[in-house]
This record gives structure tokens, C-alpha cells and sequence, in this order.
């Protein structure tokens, strides 16, 4: 049978059951809980959320997945025997079918966040974290001088560091650049994308990172 979304719940195991209308509120860590989607050959897709999760469920669109499951969603009633249907959702979920290959490692869109992420918040200039109202994106070769808006023109600055450097590259500030700026991997971007990745997500992302990743990720 399949559940009326109208009627699912959700809960963690070991919570009480949080209704739909109040589970996404931005207060509820059942909110920020994201699974891990993969093709059926394990190939990495995306974050996705517990709703298109259980709809892969009860397609029966699941090929296999993997870890303990994280969520518990809670559907309709069976007017024949009482019982409600539940269905366990798993950290990583391989969908039936395989990917088409422009879907498969994607250009991560360049955003402020995005970037503040991949520099993990610290002005590169100065070397100082800060929150991420104090930061702005700074291109390391002028727009005005022929320097583009991409990952490997962008660095994370303060304030006062990019109005500092002004229209003018870091040799011309004399202000050099504490690290390279780079484009991230699909796996990078993912990692750096999600604040609430869970154990088993990191433990098998960080298997897939590039050898030379500057990425830690914390599981």
C-alpha cells in the first residue's frame, strides 16, 4: 500500500514521531537530515531529501543501500488489518538504474557559500576566520583586468582585506595568497555542501575523494 504523503510522519529512531508540518521546521535536526543518493553502481548523485527518499522507497525504485537506518517515516493505515506502514530510510540509497554520464561529477555552482565552505572561512589574505557575514568573494585577478568569476579566480576575504587589495591583483598589493584557489570535485562539494553529514555518508565520501584533496570532512 502505498502511504498518502498527506498522512506521512517522520521520526529518529529513538525520538517521538514528528509530524510532517512541524518536522521540516528549521529547529528540528530531523530537518537538516539529508541521504546520500547513488546510481545502482554505486556511483555518487546528490544530497536528496527525506521525502524523495521515501518515494524511491515506495516505488520499490531501491537497488540496495547502505548503513542503519537514520530516519523512520510513517505512512498511511490499512483499513484491513489497522496496522500502519512504515518505511526505514537509510543513509546511502542506490537507485535502480545507472546515471547518464552529464549527471555523473557536475561542475559545482560556484556561490558565496559554496566558497566560503571550500575555504573553510578563513580570509585568505590574512588568514582570520570569520563569520560568514564578514566575508566576500575577491578576484584574485580583477574583472576589471581580464580575471573571471570562477573557482580558480575566487578566494574567501574579509572586509577589510578586499578593500585593502581594491582593483588589483595580490603581487600588485603586495598581499600573497595563503593557499591556491581551486575547483572542487563533486565529492569535495558534496562534503562541503552539507553540515549534518552522518558517519556512515562521510566514511564512504571520503573513500571517493581525490588523493590530494584538501577536504578533511569530519565524520
Amino acid at each position: 500500500m502505498e502511504a498518502d504523503p498527506a498522512q506521512l510522519q517522520m521520526e529518529q529512531p529513538g525520538s517521538h514521531v514528528v509530524p510532517v508540518d512541524f518536522a521540516l521546521h528549521p529547529s528540528s535536526r530531523s530537518a537538516t537530515v539529508r541521504l546520500l543518493s547513488l546510481d545502482a553502481y554505486g556511483r555518487v548523485l546528490d544530497w536528496i531529501n527525506w521525502q524523495d527518499a521515501t518515494c524511491l522507497y515506495a516505488r520499490d525504485a531501491v537497488a540496495w543501500t547502505l548503513g542503519d537506518p537514520c530516519l523512520r517515516v510513517h505512512g498511511g493505515t490499512c483499513r484491513m488489518t489497522g496496522e500502519q506502514s512504515i518505511i526505514e530510510l537509510h543513509p546511502i540509497v542506490a537507485s535502480r538504474g545507472h546515471a547518464r554520464a552529464q549527471a555523473l561529477s557536475p561542475t559545482p555552482t560556484l556561490t558565496n557559500t559554496a566558497l566560503f565552505a571550500r575555504d573553510a572561512q578563513l580570509c585568505l589574505y590574512c588568514g582570520h576566520e570569520y563569520s560568514r557575514p564578514s566575508l566576500t568573494r575577491d578576484h584574485v585577478l580583477p574583472l576589471s583586468k581580464g580575471g573571471r568569476d570562477s573557482w580558480e579566480n575566487v578566494v574567501t576575504a574579509c572586509f577589510h582585506c578586499n578593500s585593502r587589495k581594491a582593483n588589483r591583483t595580490p603581487q600588485q598589493a603586495n598581499m600573497p595568497l595563503l593557499a591556491v584557489p581551486y575547483r572542487p570535485s563533486w565529492i569535495e562539494h558534496l562534503i562541503l555542501s552539507n553540515r549534518n553529514i552522518l558517519a556512515d555518508q562521510m566514511a564512504f565520501l571520503k573513500a571517493h575523494l581525490p588523493k590530494r584533496s584538501r577536504v578533511k570532512g569530519e565524520g
